[in-house]
C-alpha cells in the first residue's frame, strides 16, 4: 500500500467516525501540504472547509492570534524532525469568532527518514462535561443534547431545578472532598425517588435538574416534598454533622409548553432564584407575568447603566415649588428625578428609583442630582434670594457611599451656604439601619445642613424621631392629608401631629394639595409649608425659572 492510499484510508475513517465522536480527528499531510479534519469541526470553528491546502496559511483564519506563532513554532520542530509528537493547549476561534480552548495531540509518521504526516485528535478542554464523576450523574451537556433533537413542544410534564441552600458553607467548613461526598450521596437518594418518566442531571456544583415527561405540577410539588423528607433523613443519619436544605424552581409544561433548552434553563433559573429570595427551603412555580416583569426590570437597569456611561443622557431633574404659608412665597424647591429611554419612553420614578437602589446605581445618580440641585439654586437666587433646594437621599447612599463627603464637597465647589440645602429622608427606608440613619442625620446637623423627614405618618413612623433627630421639617404625604380632610378622627390626629411638631420647634409641610378647598382646610390646621399641584406640578429647569418670575402674580 503506497503513501497516498494510506492517506485516503485515514480520511475515510475520519468521515466514518464523524457522527460517532464529539472530538475532532485530523490528518496533516506534510508531503502534499494538505489538512483534513472531522467535518463537524468546520461547523463548530471558523474554517471554510474540513479539507484545505496550504494549512499554515489557513490556520491563521481560525487559530487565535495570540497563539498562532507558538503553534507554527511547534509545527516547524515537527517538520525538521526535532519532535515526533505534538501535544499543545491553545485556542481556536469558533463560528462566532470567540476563542475556544482546545488540546491538540498528534503522532508524527516518518517513512524513509522523512516526515510524511501528522495524525491525531483535538478535543475542547473548556467544554462542559457530559457527565459528572463526583455525583455519578449525567451533566448539563447531556441534558442539552436530550432536549435539542425534540421538535414538538412538551405539553405535559415538568422540570424541577433544585439548588442546595448555602452549599458554599459546607465546602468552607468541611472541605471540598467532603462536599463532593455530600453531592454524591445526595444525587443517589434523589435518584432513588424517581419514577420511569423522570431523569436526573447534575448541572453545576450545587444544582440538579429533574426532567419529567408525564407528571403534573402537583406531582412536582409532591416530589419536592419527598426530597425534603429524604434530605432530612440523610441529615439525621449523619447525626446532624451537616445541615442543608433545597430551594426549587418548578416549570410546568402544561402551563408553559416548550421544547427549547434555552427557555427551560432561563425559566427554571429565574424560578429557583425566586425561591431562594423568598427565604430558601421552599419552591417557586414559574409564572410568565413575573418573568416579563423581571425582563423589563433587567432591561431598564441596562438602560440606566448606559445613561450613566453617556453622561447621564436620559436623566433629567424637575423642581416642584414649596410655598411658605407665612411669607406667601416660594422658599424651597424639591428636586425630583426623571428618566426616559428609547424602548420604554418616560418611566415612572416609582419604578426606576427602586431599580437604581437595587443595582447600586443610585450612588452615582444621587451625586449627579445633588450637583444639579445646587447649580439650580445658584441660577435661581436672583428670583428668590433665600431659595433653598430639597434633595432626596436614599438609604443605599447612606449605607454604601460617603454621601456626606459628597454633599460637603459639592457645596464647597459651588461656594453655597450649607443652609441652602435640605436633605429629605424617607424614614421608613431606614428602619433596618436605624444606627446609620441616626448617625447620618446628626452629621447633617453638625454641618448646618437642614433635614426633612418625608412621608411622615405613614408606614413605620415613630414620633421619637422628632425628639431624637430634631429635623427642621416633617412632610406629610397626600394620602394622610386626604384621610384627615374626610375623617374627623384622622383630622384630629393630623392637628395633634402638627401641634406636637411645633412644640419641639419642627416645621410641618403638607404635600399633595390640589384644590383650593384642600388648601383652606389645611391652612386651618396650622401647616407651615404647602406643596402640591394647586401651586404647581414638578417643572423642568427652564419652566421653573418662568414660574418664579411670575409667582407673585399667581398668588
Amino acid at each position: 500500500m503506497n503513501f497516498q492510499e494510506k492517506i485516503e484510508i485515514y480520511k475515510d475513517i475520519i468521515v466514518s467516525l464523524d457522527y460517532c465522536i464529539n472530538d475532532y480527528l485530523y490528518i496533516l499531510d506534510v508531503e502534499n501540504d494538505e489538512y483534513f479534519i472531522s467535518p463537524h469541526a468546520a461547523v463548530r470553528f471558523k474554517m471554510d472547509n474540513a479539507y484545505f491546502k496550504n494549512p499554515v496559511k489557513e490556520f491563521k483564519k481560525f487559530i487565535y492570534y495570540k497563539d498562532y506563532d507558538l503553534v507554527i513554532e511547534d509545527l516547524n520542530k515537527i517538520l525538521s524532525g526535532e519532535k515526533t509528537y505534538h501535544n499543545m493547549q491553545y485556542r481556536w476561534l469558533n463560528d462566532e469568532s470567540l476563542p475556544v480552548w482546545i488540546n491538540c495531540r498528534g503522532q508524527v509518521i516518518i517513512e524513509n527518514h522523512q516526515v510524511k504526516y501528522l495524525i491525531g485528535c483535538i478535543n475542547e478542554i473548556g467544554k462542559k462535561q457530559y457527565a459528572d464523576n463526583v455525583s455519578g450523574l449525567l451533566g448539563e451537556e447531556s441534558f442539552k443534547n436530550f432536549i435539542y433533537p425534540i421538535d414538538d413542544d412538551f405539553e405535559k410534564g415538568f422540570v424541577l431545578r433544585l439548588g442546595i441552600d448555602n452549599f458554599k458553607n459546607i465546602n468552607e467548613n468541611y472541605g471540598l472532598k467532603f462536599g463532593d461526598e455530600i453531592l454524591k450521596r445526595t444525587g443517589k437518594y434523589i435518584k432513588d425517588l424517581l419514577n420511569e418518566y423522570q431523569k436526573l442531571y447534575h448541572i453545576v456544583s450545587d444544582e440538579f435538574i429533574i426532567f419529567d415527561s408525564n407528571g403534573t405540577v402537583d406531582d412536582a410539588i409532591y416530589l419536592y416534598k419527598k426530597i425534603q423528607e429524604r434530605t432530612l433523613d440523610f441529615i439525621e443519619s449523619t447525626n446532624y454533622e451537616i445541615y442543608y436544605t433545597f430551594s426549587v424552581g418548578i416549570l410546568d409544561f402544561y402551563s408553559h409548553p416548550t421544547a427549547s433548552y434555552i427557555e427551560i434553563m432561563k425559566w427554571t433559573e429565574f424560578s429557583l432564584n425566586n425561591a431562594k429570595e423568598s427565604g430558601k427551603n421552599t419552591y417557586d412555580i414559574f409564572d410568565n407575568c413575573d418573568y416579563q416583569k423581571f425582563q423589563r426590570e433587567s432591561a431598564i437597569i441596562r438602560y440606566l447603566h448606559q445613561s450613566i456611561d453617556h453622561d447621564y443622557e436620559g436623566f433629567d431633574v424637575y423642581f416642584q415649588p414649596i410655598v411658605d404659608v407665612n411669607k406667601k412665597e416660594v422658599t424651597h424647591l424639591e428636586t425630583l428625578l426623571r428618566f426616559k429611554c428609547d424602548e420604554f419612553g418616560r418611566i415612572s420614578p416609582m419604578e426606576f428609583i427602586p431599580l437604581l437602589e437595587k443595582s447600586g446605581l443610585i450612588i452615582p445618580v444621587g451625586k449627579w442630582v445633588l450637583e444639579k440641585a445646587i447649580q439650580a439654586c445658584l441660577s435661581l437666587k436672583k428670583y428668590q434670594s433665600q431659595l433653598k433646594v430639597n434633595v432626596n437621599i436614599s438609604y443605599v447612599q447612606v449605607l454604601k457611599s460617603a454621601i456626606l463627603n459628597d454633599i460637603l464637597s459639592i457645596m464647597k465647589k459651588y461656594n453655597v451656604d450649607r443652609n441652602r440645602l435640605v436633605i429629605e429622608l424617607t424614614e421608613s427606608g431606614f428602619i433596618e439601619s436605624d444606627r446609620s440613619f441616626v448617625n447620618f442625620c446628626n452629621q447633617l446637623k453638625e454641618n448646618s445642613i437642614l433635614l426633612a423627614l418625608d412621608d411622615f405618618g405613614t408606614g413605620y413612623s415613630n414620633f421619637h424621631y422628632l425628639y431624637n433627630l430634631k429635623p427642621d421639617c416633617i412632610k406629610v404625604d397626600r394620602g394622610l392629608m386626604k384621610n384627615a380632610l374626610s375623617n374627623d378622627y384622622e383630622n384630629l390626629l393630623l392637628k395633634h401631629m402638627i401641634d406636637m411638631a411645633h412644640s419641639v420647634g419642627v416645621n410641618m409641610c403638607i404635600e399633595g394639595i390640589e384644590t383650593e378647598e384642600e388648601l383652606h382646610k389645611v391652612l386651618e390646621m396650622g401647616s407651615d409649608f404647602i406643596q402640591g399641584f394647586y401651586y404647581s406640578k414638578p417643572l423642568p429647569f427652564n419652566e421653573i425659572t418662568d414660574y418664579l418670575k411670575n409667582f407673585k402674580k399667581i398668588i
